[in-house]
């Protein structure tokens, strides 16, 4: 069955296009190792819940908007399997230094997941 890796990233609004540059050298960059799908998607229709949100879960400022993406791979050792690979990627290894990023990593949420349901 397949796998999923999830994240959830605050982005400032005005570094949205810098951010869909990297994130669009990166889905190259999982795609060309064995990702499945790479999704990156601008929050449009979130809103700030009383007690728990998207905006909530990475304490969204005033300035910055929700992106949420999740990768598809063929299975959890598949992943493992890219993972690996993408990690060693010097295509990647500009944006892995401290500040390279356009968002708050301490603020990043992410996790991998397997699918109950698919349809």
């Amino acid at each position: 069955m397949s796998y999923v890796d999830g994240f959830i990233v605050p982005v400032p609004k005005k570094k949205l296009a810098a951010y869909k540059k990297i994130a669009t050298r990166a889905a190259k960059v999982w795609k060309d190792h064995g990702a499945l799908e790479v999704v990156e998607a601008v929050a449009d229709d979130v809103k700030k819940g009383k007690w728990t949100s998207f905006p909530r879960s990475v304490k969204l400022k005033g300035n910055e908007t929700v992106i949420f993406s999740y990768i598809v791979y063929k299975s959890r050792k598949d992943r493992d399997r890219v993972m690996a690979k993408v990690m060693k990627d010097k295509r990647l290894a500009d944006m892995m230094t401290p500040g390279a990023m356009p968002f708050d990593g301490k603020r990043m949420i992410f996790g991998g997941f397997k699918p109950i349901v698919t349809a």
